[in-house]
């Protein structure tokens, strides 16, 4: 189950999901910039809304969202508790434990993380969630003219993620087949990392026999095109930011980390 969450890649007909992959990198990068500036819950907890409200144009199932955000929300709350237990105490004491304290401030800040952090990661799951590999190299090539040895070293890498997921199903099955306590996971985890170890350098072998590394001019079988509704989709994700922002300015809780 660790690793089933990593390929849920499915066709689908929603309009952000056939947007171009440089459309939804774009919005995902937008909209973590804004978040990075400030921590606070209001921006984030804004952000986070509107991102929930535009799940339904983005063709992800409630139940694809949680097996492929499990990772996010494995950040996210212990970041959370991290923060409420061990935070900068301020204002009133809330609870007090020895020397774990929960305060208004620390239970603030918590809150912050928490959305914080979802509301950074939902943008890149639905990029990941709704995008072929194929379609995300193409357009970072084309589009944002990225070097082709960075794109194919993505491609790969995100063909992998794939693998990698049914790698984890068939040692499950095998281990059940022998016998061994389902609950080792160390163990599986390991053999995994041994398979991808190796799998890693035979592909990198193959691709450097067949020429994937000359730093030299390439063609691209597939056009990726730039539309005027990939436009609004980026113009959708600029909104999000700006709302967000305005909003915890307007709360008086927007805070620049950086000063």
């Amino acid at each position: 189950m660790l690793f089933d969450g990593l390929d849920i890649r499915e066709a689908s007909s929603a309009p952000v999901a056939r947007a171009n992959p440089a459309a939804k990198l774009a919005v995902a990068t937008v909209i973590s910039v804004a978040l990075i500036l400030t921590v606070d819950p209001v921006t984030a907890g804004v952000a986070l809304a509107l991102e929930l409200a535009a799940l339904p144009w983005c063709g992800l199932s409630p139940r694809n969202l949680l097996r492929s955000s499990w990772i996010i929300l494995l950040g996210a709350v212990p970041a959370g508790l991290l923060t409420l237990f061990f935070g900068v105490d301020s204002g009133t004491t809330l609870l007090g434990m020895g020397f774990v304290s929960v305060t208004q401030g620390s239970l603030t800040s918590a809150v912050a993380i928490t959305l914080r952090i979802l509301a950074i990661g939902l943008p890149g799951v639905v990029l990941l969630a709704t995008t072929d590999p194929t379609d995300l190299a193409d357009a970072l090539a084309q589009n944002l003219h990225l070097p082709h040895r960075f794109v194919l070293s993505a491609l790969a890498s995100l063909r992998l993620v794939g693998l990698l997921a049914q790698e984890w199903q068939t040692l499950t099955m095998a281990r059940r087949a022998r016998g061994f306590d389902r609950g080792r996971y160390l163990h599986q985890v390991f053999a995994l990392l041994v398979i991808a170890i190796r799998r890693g350098t035979v592909l990198a072998t193959t691709m450097e026999a067949r020429g994937f590394g000359v730093d030299a001019p390439r063609t691209w079988a597939r056009p990726s095109r730039f539309s005027r509704f990939d436009l609004l989709v980026v113009l959708g994700g600029l909104g999000v930011a700006v709302a967000a922002t305005a909003a915890g300015l307007l709360a008086g809780t927007w805070n620049l980390v950086l000063a």
